[in-house]
């Protein structure tokens, strides 16, 4: 999940949201973990990171460095599991200092290939590139992945939906058709849209945030970005009611139900007021966008680019020259690391500028979450129940 802030991590970032709705741990959910654990913690190294016979100086650091930063991930993983299950209260973001270790894990395997290419290894079902991750740690992940669904489960009053996908592609369609596109490239603002569920939460509706207090809801929002997506909505409402009567009734139904209750947790009004608080200015550029990024997956990653930095993306949107448009601010540079990107490794956080086409490459954390919001774009116009 996105995490819009200007405190960067120290050297250090990842985000997706990525890892993400209340589940019932399996009994054996923490078997692997422990096993791992505590091989890890009695000093022992996996055999895609023994070390060979002779190392330079540089190498033994880099394998050093790792081994330590492993062992930091699997206690965090342990303290906040043991917390968990114990039912203590957990301290004020308790996904950020997880967050962090295997941001810090990641940064120092790929300090390792970089110093010990031989050390790259075999494909991992994460899509990670093996130079940042070493498949051997998987159940890692996977425990990482269990533990944020539990910190983030939505709230005891949200209001979900039953088709919380076919919503989100729904509602950005009769946005993009409200703002003058016709209906083929209405559509494409509605698979880009659902990227952005996927990307923000895993397509997991009402989720809560555990590295931040601020955003919240299925497009992770904040209070000021709900109420202006708000008013906006409410200045088109009688475009849309034109376009679409039975959508608008819906939408009267969901305000009716939502109440007082805080709309970002109503996956509709969610979804619609994230919408039209940044996107839907940008909905009217989707030919040109599509024209310049033809991949549907880089479509969808300029659009997440609109929700960690939008007002440089906006800016290289205008310029005319988007792939190649730079940026070189540290403040931005900051953003883009503590949401995953130029996050891991020295070479990458010693960036100081990078172009958009640079960034949509270094945002290969998200693609996995694109391909299945492509997936699932394709079931619903297929007329499967979204």
């Amino acid at each position: 999940m996105a995490i819009r802030t200007s405190a960067a991590a120290p050297a250090t970032a990842l985000s997706l949201g990525l890892l993400l709705a209340p589940v019932a741990m399996h009994p054996k959910a923490g078997v692997a973990l422990s096993s791992l654990a505590s091989a890890v913690v009695a000093g022992f190294v996996s055999p895609a990171i023994a070390e060979p016979a002779a190392l330079t100086s540089e190498q033994s650091a880099a394998l050093k460095t790792y081994d330590n930063a492993l062992k930091n991930f699997v206690s965090i993983l342990r303290q906040r599991r043991a917390q968990v299950d114990s039912h203590q209260s957990l301290p004020d973001l308790p996904g950020q200092a997880i967050y962090l270790a295997r941001v810090e894990m990641m940064s120092a395997y790929k300090d390792l290939t970089d110093a010990l290419p031989s050390r790259i290894g075999r494909p991992n079902r994460f899509g990670i590139p093996p130079a940042y991750f070493d498949a051997d740690n998987e159940p890692l992940l996977d425990e990482y992945r269990k533990l944020f669904d539990l910190m983030e489960a939505p709230p005891a009053s949200a209001q979900s939906s039953k088709t919380p996908f076919k919503d989100v592609v729904e509602l950005a369609t009769v946005i993009a058709r409200a703002r003058g596109l016709d209906a083929a490239d209405a559509a494409v603002a509605g698979r880009i849209s659902l990227g952005l569920f996927f990307a923000e939460t895993s397509g997991k509706q009402n989720a809560g945030n555990a590295r931040s207090n601020t955003y919240k809801g299925s497009l992770q929002t904040g209070p000021s970005e709900d109420r202006n997506g708000r008013k906006k909505w409410a200045a088109i409402k009688q475009s849309i009611a034109a376009l679409d009567p039975a959508l608008s009734r819906r939408d009267d139904m969901e305000e009716a139900r939502v109440g007082n209750l805080d709309h970002r947790f109503n996956h509709w009004t969610a979804v619609r007021d994230a919408l039209m608080n940044e996107h839907a200015a940008i909905f009217p550029q989707v030919p040109a966008i599509a024209n310049a990024l033809p991949n549907p997956i880089d479509q969808m990653k300029l659009f997440e680019l609109i929700q960690i930095i939008p007002s440089p993306t906006r800016s290289a949107l205008k310029s005319g020259d988007l792939v190649n448009y730079r940026i070189s601010e540290p403040r931005i540079m900051g953003y883009l690391r503590n949401n995953s990107v130029f996050a891991f490794g020295r070479a990458d956080r010693a960036r100081t500028s990078a172009s958009f086409r640079e960034i949509l490459d270094a945002m290969w954390l998200f693609s996995p979450k694109f391909e299945q919001a492509l997936a699932k774009f394709a079931e619903i116009k297929a007329g499967k129940p979204g």
